[in-house]
């Protein structure tokens, strides 16, 4: 009898660290952007993480973890941009290519502009608009130049330069002053 009480309880501690295990990860996961070990301005993404298949839903749906007020999001996962007034309208959306490193999700501020330069690549671009630091590299939206948008990066190269179209850089440059929010969602 004690060899099978012993299986019942080793049955139920498996079951017990399983359940917390996901309730940990489901509380992990729906962090507010204020909370969290990802929270500040600057933060690394875990070694080894990877994107996450882009969102399949509705991709141009602003994402409502995003923040309030006038404000830049940019999505991880669906490598897009919405551009929010300060009554909540989003006055534009558009897709972009990501850069090799990944600003951590979470709150920042335009810190500084350009209106031409070349890009870490060496692409000549244009309306460099940037808001975070990972690891040295700095982290912006930008178009370039000669009008394609970035070629997938290449894992070996660390650069920050997050493509947008002409078009869509000229809205982003008009939009993101100095000191606008940039929020970063997964």
């Amino acid at each position: 009898m004690s060899a099978s009480s012993s299986g019942i309880v080793a049955g139920l501690t498996a079951a017990a660290l399983a359940t917390v295990g996901y309730l940990a990860h489901q509380a992990a996961e729906s962090l507010p952007a204020g909370l969290g070990r990802a929270a500040h301005a600057g933060a690394a993404p875990a070694a080894g993480t990877s994107k996450a298949p882009p969102v399949k839903k509705n991709p141009t749906a602003l994402p409502g973890d995003s923040g309030k007020g006038a404000r830049v999001v940019y999505s991880l996962r669906g490598d897009r941009v919405w551009l929010v007034a300060g009554d909540e309208a989003v006055s534009r959306t558009f897709r972009v290519d990501p850069s090799a490193v990944d600003p951590a999700p979470g709150s920042y501020s335009v810190t500084s502009r350009s209106n031409s330069v070349t890009g870490s690549d060496g692409v000549p671009v244009e309306h460099v608009v940037r808001f975070a630091t990972v690891d040295g590299v700095v982290i912006g939206f930008s178009a370039a130049v000669e009008g394609s948008t970035a070629p997938a990066p290449d894992p070996k190269v660390r650069t920050g330069g997050i493509r947008e179209s002409r078009a869509d850089g000229d809205a982003m440059w008009t939009f993101a002053t100095i000191g606008r929010t940039v929020v970063v969602v997964r």
